[in-house]
């Protein structure tokens, strides 16, 4: 059973283009960003713990959209243009990261391994 909770729309669709727009702009400055802090940090393995926690919120962040958006759409009853933006970005956002973070472990563990492998040629 479809529980109808409120029939207003959260915001007009003239405002969604911008809420869409703004929410997808900040997932990509932050991928962007995450990108760049990977790219400099990892191959040293330094900053693992700050790299691997801010991709890990942004998973977290964009599953709260997803959820907003689905509940939005299933039980609150909004139109389209209330939910479909926080579905995509969510959406997005969860599967950009969710394949980013294994990789980026990944390199941190290269790079571990390359500094242990290091400290032994230099004590032999």
């Amino acid at each position: 059973m479809i529980l109808m909770l409120m029939t207003d729309a959260w915001w007009s669709g003239a405002n969604s283009g911008m809420i869409g727009g703004v929410l997808g702009a900040g997932i990509g400055i932050l991928g962007g960003f995450a990108g760049s802090l990977v790219g400099i940090l990892a191959p040293r393995g330094v900053g693992r713990s700050f790299v691997l926690g801010g991709i890990f919120l942004v998973i977290l962040t964009c599953v709260l959209s997803l959820i907003t958006g689905l509940f939005a759409l299933l039980l609150a009853g909004q139109p389209w243009h209330v939910w479909y933006p926080l579905v995509l970005v969510g959406g997005i956002g969860i599967v950009v990261f969710g394949c980013l973070f294994p990789v980026v472990t990944r390199l941190y563990r290269h790079a571990e391994q390359r500094q242990l492998e290091a400290s032994a040629m230099r004590g032999a």
